[in-house]
This record gives structure tokens, C-alpha cells and sequence, in this order.
């Protein structure tokens, strides 16, 4: 087994991250299933800008716990060091800021202050498995944003932010810093940076391959022998490659 603690810290490659710009969540699903990792989609996040939803970059973790009265008050804003800030003026450019709001929807996990913040700082994009305040604010900013929806109420109403750069849970799954986040109109899926490189190479040959298959699904042909393809329909897919 690869020492996840060493690739971690190696950067992406740009054949990588070019590679992950151009495959579906749902062909790394795929890739992610057929190495054993079975829960790799962040379930029920939506895209706030429908018209910005392709996001790629590496994981910049947030950990939130259920805030408590006596400590989480008002005043708190007037803290430029507080822990959400730290962590937006934190994120380097190119990584998504994924936040572990513990699915927890009644008050926001930031707002679209903060999120053009991270916009300015070169961030790739925002993921929470909980909310967002200012709606309106994230249709219109070009930072792609997926999370459960809205909500009025500040985070400091229900959240406590305690960390960053640590292991955490979003939408049910492990999220490591540094793992690769790719968002698209389905949604989002995590990658283990380990496994990223050769995921984002395997998964491009797939979405080849299947652009294939789905030419000759549109010109008439049948399930059989096409999808999965057999031996004559991956001879031909070669032989395409070849000229």
C-alpha cells in the first residue's frame, strides 16, 4: 500500500488536473468502485451557480462542532483570527474550501462575504454539507459552490469552528486535506490523493471509451457486444486510435 502521508504533499500534476477538468463525478465513481472505495459521493449537495458547477482542486479541510451559547456570541465577528477566517485567509489558490457542517442546515456555514474572499484568493471552489447564507450573492459569484441550500441564521447560531487542515466528514464521507475535489452537475466526489494520478488517467481512457460506445448506442446498435463492449467493439475502438 502506498505511504498516503509522502503523496500527499506532492503536488497534482498538471496532466492530472487537466484530466479531472474533463471526466464526469460519475465515470470517477466508477474508477473509485472498481479499487474498493464504495462511498466516494458527497450526497445531497447542490450547485448555488448552475452555470458554474465544474470545480477541481485539492481539499482544504474546516471542522465545525455544535456551537454553545456562552462562547459562540455576536461579538465573535469582531475576532478577524477566528477560525473561519484563519481558514478562508488560509486556502491557497487552486484547492476547494469543504467544510464539515455535520449536515447540519439551520444556520449558514459562511456567507458570500467570505466566499469572494476566497474567490480573490484564487480558491477553485466552496463545498459544505451544510448551508449558505446570501443566496442571491452565490448565483451571481464565479466561485463554483455546492452545498445542502440556504439558510438566514449565522453560522455562530449552530456552529462551532474548531480546525482546519484535518481529516473530517462531509455529507457522510472521509475527506483528507489534500484530496482531490471534483464537482459537476452530479454533484461532488472525493479522491484520495493517493489515488489520484492514476484515477485521473484511467478515468479520461474511460470517458473516451464510452464516447465510443455511445456513437455506435446512437447509430442503432444493441446493448450486446456494445455496452460492455466485447472483443470486436474494443478492436474496433483501437483501431479508431490508431489512424
Amino acid at each position: 500500500m502506498k505511504d498516503i502521508t509522502e503523496t500527499v504533499t506532492c503536488p497534482l500534476s498538471e496532466s492530472a488536473r487537466e484530466a479531472f477538468k474533463h471526466v464526469s463525478t460519475a465515470t470517477l465513481t466508477t474508477q473509485l468502485f472498481g479499487r474498493g472505495l464504495r462511498n466516494s459521493h458527497l450526497e445531497g449537495l447542490r450547485a448555488l451557480n448552475p452555470a458554474n458547477q465544474r470545480m477541481v482542486g485539492e481539499a482544504f479541510t474546516l471542522r465545525s462542532i455544535p456551537a454553545r451559547e456562552d462562547i459562540d456570541v455576536l461579538e465573535i465577528f469582531q475576532d478577524y483570527d477566528h477560525p473561519q477566517r484563519k481558514a478562508v485567509e488560509s486556502v491557497p489558490a487552486g484547492s476547494v474550501l469543504v467544510v464539515d457542517s455535520r449536515g447540519k442546515t439551520r444556520a449558514a456555514s459562511l456567507g458570500h462575504i467570505l466566499a469572494t474572499r476566497l474567490k480573490t484568493r484564487g480558491a477553485a471552489g466552496i463545498v459544505t454539507d451544510g448551508t449558505v447564507r446570501d443566496a442571491e450573492g452565490f448565483e451571481n459569484l464565479d466561485l463554483p459552490t455546492l452545498a445542502k441550500g440556504a439558510a438566514a441564521s449565522t453560522n455562530l447560531a449552530i456552529h462551532h469552528v474548531v480546525d482546519m487542515q484535518v481529516p473530517i466528514g462531509c455529507a457522510e464521507v472521509a475527506v483528507y486535506p489534500g484530496d482531490i475535489i471534483v464537482g459537476d452537475r452530479d454533484g461532488v466526489v472525493c479522491v484520495p490523493r493517493h489515488l489520484a494520478e492514476e484515477v485521473a488517467a484511467e478515468a479520461l481512457e474511460q470517458e473516451k471509451l464510452e464516447a465510443f460506445i455511445l456513437e455506435k448506442i446512437e447509430a442503432g446498435n444493441p446493448l450486446r457486444g456494445t455496452y460492455p463492449p466485447d472483443q470486436n467493439t474494443m478492436q474496433e475502438y483501437r483501431a479508431q486510435g490508431e489512424v
